[in-house]
């Protein structure tokens, strides 16, 4: 018994370290609504992007999750000044609720095409494209329904502001 317990808390040990050893980064996106983000890093060249928003106008509550690879193809923006630029390419998902009585909903693909300039101190600013479509119902007095979403793909441009955890 004492030998199990001892393995479980040697390997929740080393999981601890090894996230805590990932670069984060936490922040705000500001854009058609207010987007709450939470980045993990797996390596240097790639990360999980959690952004969670709600809109300006009305109630309501979405999530985009992505998978993003950090200068990808090998190709990185040339910079000879303090700080390093980077720019983003991912695929995940979308969702959301919108509406107070009669909610309507969307659930579908998203993308992530995005720009960042990492300061020489823990803080990042960045201009992102999140695109997403898929399916959207709605609910009214008299009948809902089920549609396509396009309106994603006009909307999800950001501007983000993120401090940098673990930052080399």
């Amino acid at each position: 018994m004492k030998k199990k317990l001892l393995m479980i808390v040697a390997v929740v040990a080393m999981t601890v370290v090894a996230a805590n050893a990932q670069p984060r980064a936490i922040g705000v996106n500001l854009g058609s609504g207010l987007g709450f983000s939470y980045q993990h890093g797996f390596g240097e060249a790639n990360m999980l992007d959690v952004d969670v928003h709600v809109p300006v106008f009305g109630w309501g509550v979405g999530g985009i999750v992505t998978y993003d690879w950090i200068d990808p193809f090998g190709t990185q923006i040339p910079w000879n000044n303090k700080g390093e630029w980077h720019w983003a390419l991912g695929v995940g998902a979308a969702g959301g609720i919108y509406g107070f009585s009669n909610p309507d909903w969307y659930a579908g693909v998203a993308g992530h095409v995005g720009v960042a300039y990492d300061f020489w101190f823990p803080l990042e600013l960045s201009v992102d494209w999140r695109p997403n479509f898929g399916v959207i119902g709605w609910n009214d007095a008299h009948n809902g329904g089920v549609g396509f979403n396009l309106n994603g793909l006009y909307d999800g441009v950001t501007i983000g502001v993120r401090y940098l955890f673990n930052q080399n």
